[in-house]
Formats: C-alpha cells, structure tokens, sequence
C-alpha cells in the first residue's frame, strides 16, 4: 500500500510513523513545504526567553534521523500544489528549484498545517515586525531581543501564544503590551474569569488591551509605532500572533468538503473523497460533548487523531472521540487551564448550566510555596453532569483541568467525582484535593446549602439592594460594617433578621460559615459573593 502524506509538522509525522510501526510493508512518503519536519511549535515562545537555550532542542527529528527510525520517506522544500483525487495523483513543486514531481498514491493523508494571518494594514514589512509560527521565526525574534535594543514591543493577539510571547519577552526586559480586537483575551474562557486574568497579568506587567483594532504599522524602515482605532503605542518589535488560516487554498474545486478553508472529517479522519483523510491545523473535530465539527489547532489533538487515522488505513475501525478545548497556558504567576464549555457555550447548547467560582488551597496550607487555585466549575442543574472547568493559579492547574477532562469524557455527575481516590500529600496537594473541594461547593450551592452571588451577577449589580458586610479574617472592605466569624454565637448588632445581606470574605470560605451561623439564628436572606475580594473589586459607596 503506498501512503502520501501532505505536510511533516505534527498530524503528517505521527500518521507515517505510526503506519509503518503498523505495517512495515507500507510504502510511505511525506511531503513538507519547509526544510523542517516535526518541530516543536508550542515550544517557540520559550526559546525567545532563553527558557529553551538551544535552538536544536524545538527540532523533534531532523528528516535524515526520522526516515532512519521510522522507514518512512521524507521529501522536505516540496509544496504539494495539485490533487487529482480520480487518478489518485499529487502534484509538487521544489520551493527553490520550481521543480515539478508527479506521486501516486492508494491512500492520501492532508495535514498541511496552518499558516499566520497576516493582517491587512501597512507596516508588516518593516524591521522588526515577526510572526510566530516556525523555528526560524523564533529564532529571529530572539537575535533582536539579545541586541538589547528592544525596550518596547507590541504583540497583536491574546491568544495562548501571544501571550506567552509576552511572558517570555517580559522575561527578557522587555515591556510588552498586547492587543487584540476580541472584548477579551484568553479564548475560551468565560468574559469575568478573562478580566480576571487580565488584571492579574497587569500586575505582572504585561498590559493586555482588547477590543482594540491594529489599523497601522510607522517607522522608518524599522518598526516605530504601532496604530490603533482608539490609540498608538511606541514599540521597537512587533510580534503578529492574531490566529492563523489553514494552507488549503490549493485545494479548491477538487470537490474536498470545506468550512472557511477547514476540511471536515468524520470521526474515523475520512473526508468526503475517497481514500484522504485530513488532520491537523488544517482539519476540522468533531465537539465531545457538543458532536458538532469544531476547529483544534492543538498538537495534542494532531497526534491523537493522527494515530487514529494511521490504524484505520492499516484496516482498524475505530473512531476519535473528540476534543473538550482543553488549553493550558503558563503566564507569570497565573497559569491557565480550561476545558469543556463555557457557560455562555452551555446554555446555547441546550444545557440548564449551573456555575460556582472558588478559591481553594493548592496545596497544604502550612508548605513553602502554597498558593491557591481559582476554579470556576459548570454543570448541568438537572443531571449534574460536569460540562466544563476553568481555572488560574501560579501551581500545576493542569492537574485540575486533566481530572475535569476525564469526568467529562466519561459522562461524570458530580456525584461521581465526589470522592474519588485522588493523590494527597503536603507538596502536591490538600487531604481534600482541590478539584474535590470546588466539586463540594457546586453541589452545596445545586443543594441550596450555599446561597450566592456569582462575581458576574454581582458585576452587573445583581447584589445592589444588599448590604456588604466584611466577613474577611481582618477588616478588608472600607466602608462595610465587619463580623468576626469566631465571635458570632447568637443575632449580629445591627444586621436585620429580615434584611438583605451580601457576606464577602478574602475567598468565599469564612463568609460561606458565616451564612451558616446567620441562618441558624434565624436570618432569612444572607447570600456569599462566590471568590471574595481574591476575585472580585468590592466597594462600598
């Protein structure tokens, strides 16, 4: 069986590898339109901040060392530029020499990859203006910023990378601001948890501007400013990181089934034609829990599905289950975890979605480097099936997302997560585990046990007919009466049995044991402002 693979990054490598572990009877070639194959793509921000010294190291396997290992035939600088699914041919043009090289094939694989946006103003051709998407790009990113004339730069969208490019700038002296049009950054998250985020991030000295349009590029042969509908901003770099379209041009009209330049695929990596299979960057998924197709540009979701797809041309039948959006981002003090939906996402989708934001121990309280996790947890109020997670904090949030993708491919309530047997011990961990202890507080708040203000309720003054009252271990909220929890053994002067009252504390916990004691003195309506003044900016007027 001859086997053309289109494209050697991520999906393309992992397909001819596994194929030939599979069957080393196959005759398979790759074809890939850059000199590298199998580069680490999500590694390049952290080889501009010297995170990653050597540039050797995002090479996974050169194309000399992968034929080796694997048997597979590699023809590198050769852009596959027509298909004729009828003859089962591909045309492919040398990128140096124009050379044209005609391969057959029994079964066609289309993992061409994507490539940067690069959006429509003047300016992007000037010195200094980069994109982030190849080793070389990275590797021209870093050589400016090791010239140390880079003082100020601008990365225009806050998406994962982009923000990481930010980060690892941020380490290297630079002050960076990043921009993009979105009304928030951090994609995928709910609009509250990104504000967060972005507060946080600003403390940190990353500025992140949203619902901003790049509408210019000036300098003088190198970048000088950068323009914007509402502002400018000085920058000596500029780094293009707003999304990227897949590289399927050339596939117009052959009858391939598209949507916006993206192959669908079903859930064995088939396309419409027979014998090609798409994936990668330039191939749609299909939602778990959704089962609608759905974008992945992930490289995680690459090698899963091209594993797949590689059994199944050698005769399995089996089928990818799909993807949840699972992301995780390191950022200077507050990395990011999500997964599932969101709970805007969950409505749309028919769901009855019911949310809690905690803020809970990452590890035991009393060990060196303990912090705190802030996980914002969604469900189904009638099934209490788990729908999605999203979380920050400077620890291992990977560890929370993980678990959350595990119940939620497994169809898990919350009450099947309840109590499982999950690691505990002082560095990793609390005897209640966190992820646990969120799950407690969205069922106590399903049950009614835990009565609250969302922070995105209390932002849209949901909470303005209550009184703030100051549940923090010390007085914290200027202006709101205090009650110190350990002291309340009986009616609170000057708090009515009857009157509205808003319990906020420094993360939920005391003003949630608070209500407790109130509504066993006979207070009829006394809420908690779910992640206290952790998460949220409480002011009395």
């Amino acid at each position: 069986m001859k086997v053309l693979a289109l494209g050697g990054v991520a999906a393309g490598t992992k397909i001819a590898a596994k194929l030939m572990r599979e069957n080393r009877g196959c005759e398979v070639t790759v074809l890939n339109k850059g000199a590298h194959i199998s580069y680490a793509g999500c590694g390049l921000p952290y080889y501009v901040g010297h995170v990653i010294e050597e540039k050797e190291q995002l090479i996974v396997n050169t194309p000399q060392k992968y034929e080796k290992l694997t048997g597979v035939h590699v023809r590198t600088e050769t852009e596959a530029v027509k298909v004729d699914p009828e003859n089962k041919k591909v045309t492919a043009v040398h990128v140096k020499t124009g050379e044209e090289t005609e391969f057959t094939y029994d079964k066609l694989v289309i993992s061409v990859g994507a490539s940067p946006v690069r959006p429509p103003i003047d300016g992007c051709d000037l010195d200094n203006v980069f994109f982030v998407r190849t080793p070389e790009d990275a590797i021209k990113i870093r050589e400016a910023v090791d010239t140390g004339k880079i003082k100020n730069a601008v990365v225009v969208g806050a998406g994962y990378i982009g923000l990481e490019i930010a980060e690892n700038l941020k380490r290297m002296g630079v002050l960076p601001v990043v921009l993009d049009m979105a009304p928030y950054a951090f994609p995928g998250f709910d609009p509250e948890m990104a504000e967060y985020a972005q507060r946080k991030l600003l403390e940190s000295g990353i500025s992140v501007v949203t619902g901003v349009a790049v509408t210019g590029i000036e300098g003088d042969g190198r970048v000088e400013n950068v323009l914007t509908d509402q502002s400018e901003y000085r920058a000596d770099m500029v780094v293009l990181s707003a999304g990227i379209r897949p590289n399927t041009s050339f596939l117009e009209g052959i009858g391939l089934e598209m949507f916006k330049g993206t192959i669908l695929t079903n859930a064995k990596g088939e396309t419409n034609l027979p014998d090609i299979y798409a994936a990668g960057d330039c191939a749609m998924v299909r939602h778990a829990l959704t089962k609608k197709p759905v974008w992945s540009p992930m490289g995680s979701t690459a090698n899963i599905s091209g594993r797949l797809i590689a059994q199944n041309i050698n005769g399995a039948d089996f089928t990818y289950r799909g993807v949840l959006g699972t992301a995780v981002c390191k950022l200077p003090k507050l990395n990011a975890g999500r997964t599932g939906l969101t709970e805007a996402q969950a409505s749309a989708e028919g769901f009855d979605p019911v949310s809690v934001i905690a803020v809970v121990d990452d590890k035991a309280h009393y060990y060196p480097g303990a912090a705190s996790f802030l996980i914002k947890m969604i469900a189904d109020r009638t099934s209490r099936r788990l729908l999605g997670v999203q979380t920050f904090g400077p620890g291992a949030v990977d560890k929370i997302v993980d678990i959350a993708v595990t119940g939620i491919m497994l169809k898990g309530t919350l009450q099947d997560l309840a109590d499982l047997d999950l690691a505990y011990a002082p560095p990793f961990s609390t005897a209640i585990h966190p992820f646990a202890h969120a799950l407690n507080i969205l069922m106590n708040k399903i049950s009614g046990k835990f009565e609250t203000f969302t922070p995105a309720e209390f932002a849209s003054g949901a909470a303005k007919e209550y009184k703030i009252v100051d549940a923090c271990m010390v007085p914290s909220i200027p202006g709101a009466p205090y009650v110190e929890l350990t002291e309340v053994n009986g009616p609170v002067d000057g708090l009515g049995k009857d009157e509205k009252i808003l319990l906020v504390c420094n993360k939920g916990k005391r003003a949630y044991l608070l209500s407790n004691r109130l509504k066993y003195y006979g207070y009829t309506n006394v809420k908690v402002l779910e992640g206290g003044i952790t998460f949220n900016r409480v002011e009395v007027l």
